[in-house]
């Protein structure tokens, strides 16, 4: 595959060897692999989970479901996060239900045990009855490894892992150039899906389905002219492995084709776009194959002076390109200048054939900006709040782009069922998908990287 242009302000990752996986279909159906998966890849990864923002003081927790396990994250006194599971160390009673909640102690509603934020146990009912001594003194909330990056709280099953930069590798250093942290969330939607959670991630470690799902591109299409904001061409897109198991994927933005009437008026996005940044359309409409660059030169030149900080810290393509991560095992995004599309796939409790989807989206806050919020489901004023709806699938739109895909995964769900599919047949630009699943085998078969 020809490379895609690079300037200095993007360094390649490191070429990685791939063993030619053939990916099955029992991989998304067997109870007994996705057992194996559990034991030997889920509880040895870090997984990103709670965002720091919604922790503001001590007490204050958040409880998410991952497989079986449900993890508690507190905020404490001194400011830091820990990560509990969720469960009472006398009887195995869950300490909390629902998402989220501030205490001054973990009170047990089967027999009152009482937990502080720390872990620590506080009070035990008949203390003194218990023949291995005073529980308080004895017993406290199991803990897992947390840290926090890019506001985000990440937790890990094994005790004897290596630190979250280190796991990261080099998207540490990506994502702390966007401020991440100081995003807020404007779309938070969560469904379970009727399929595998590798069915997600296969299908976000690639751009081959874009074109064809989502812009109606048949066999005659040029690609680098389908209708809409992003270059799908593979010979202009970056396609990066970390050694880490991370992958990284550079879709160029832009304007694309057919943006204007054919009276000359700009459509929408790309009106409210150009207004927003002081580009005047005709520079567009006269030279579209410079829409990218007049872009960026208008968001170099305006941005400071209206609050984007960050800006400083991008190189030119990210302020219109899609820096698109999947980061092993389950979460993609889609980091854009001022939009980050949190896409995250959770294994099912106890069944391989379907799991747990979130689609939200986090927005920079530049300080003083007024102009609403752009997301896959529309704008938002600045000063919106949206709450986490969780409901069955297809009761709520969760946008165009991510509507179709998840037809896609049902379909494609069944088809994994059938004695007919032997294994995958891939192109170069799906090699995220096949290094994804070595990288599953290697950790079930105990060789990280």
């Amino acid at each position: 595959m020809a490379e895609a242009p690079i300037t200095k302000d993007i360094q390649r990752w490191p070429t990685q060897q791939l063993r030619g996986h053939r990916i099955e279909g029992w991989r998304y159906t067997n109870k007994e692999f996705a057992r194996k998966e559990w034991e030997g890849m889920w509880t040895k990864v870090w997984l990103l989970l709670g965002r720091e923002s919604e922790l503001p003081k001590h007490g204050d927790w958040q409880m998410e479901e991952v497989g079986p396990e449900q993890i508690l994250m507190v905020r404490q006194k001194d400011g830091s996060v820990k990560a509990f599971y969720n469960i009472c160390q006398h009887r195995g009673n869950p300490l909390v239900t629902g998402e989220k909640g501030s205490v001054k102690r973990f009170v047990c509603k089967y027999h009152s045990w009482a937990f502080m934020p720390d872990g620590a146990l506080n009070f035990a009912p008949d203390a003194e009855d218990f023949p291995e001594g005073n529980p308080c003194q004895n017993v406290r909330l199991e803990e897992l490894r947390c840290e926090t990056f890019a506001g985000f709280v990440w937790v890990n099953m094994d005790p004897n892992c290596v630190s979250l930069k280190e796991y990261l590798g080099p998207i540490w250093d990506d994502w702390s150039r966007w401020e991440l942290h100081k995003w807020k969330r404007y779309v938070g939607l969560t469904t379970t899906l009727p399929c595998n959670w590798k069915v997600v991630l296969d299908n976000f470690n690639e751009s081959y389905h874009v074109p064809t799902v989502h812009m109606g591109a048949t066999i005659e299409t040029n690609r680098r002219k389908v209708n809409g904001n992003i270059n799908t061409n593979i010979y202009d897109t970056l396609f990066d492995l970390s050694n880490e198991g991370h992958n990284r994927m550079v879709m160029q933005g832009g304007f694309g084709v057919a943006q204007f009437e054919k009276d000359g008026t700009p459509k929408e996005p790309l009106k409210s776009l150009l207004a927003h940044w002081d580009i005047e359309p005709t520079l567009v409409r006269e030279n579209p194959e410079n829409g990218r660059k007049i872009l960026q030169d208008a968001k170099r030149r305006v941005g400071q002076e209206r609050g984007y900080t960050h800006y400083d810290n991008l190189p030119d393509e990210a302020l219109t390109d899609a820096f698109h991560y999947t980061l092993f095992p389950n979460f993609a995004v889609s980091v854009w200048a001022d939009g980050f599309h949190f896409l995250r796939a959770r294994p099912h409790y106890n069944d391989p054939e379907q799991c747990v989807f979130d689609n939200w989206w986090y927005c920079s806050q530049p300080e003083g900006e007024t102009h609403p919020v752009s997301t896959m489901v529309g704008p938002f004023p600045r000063d919106a709040e949206n709450p986490h709806v969780v409901f069955k699938v297809g009761e709520v739109s969760m946008g165009k782009t991510i509507d179709e895909d998840i037809a896609v995964f049902v379909r494609q769900q069944t088809g994994f069922r059938s004695r007919g599919f032997k294994g995958v047949y891939l192109a170069n630009q799906e090699n995220r998908v096949r290094r994804y699943h070595e990288l599953i085998d290697d950790y079930i078969e105990v060789r990280r990287p």
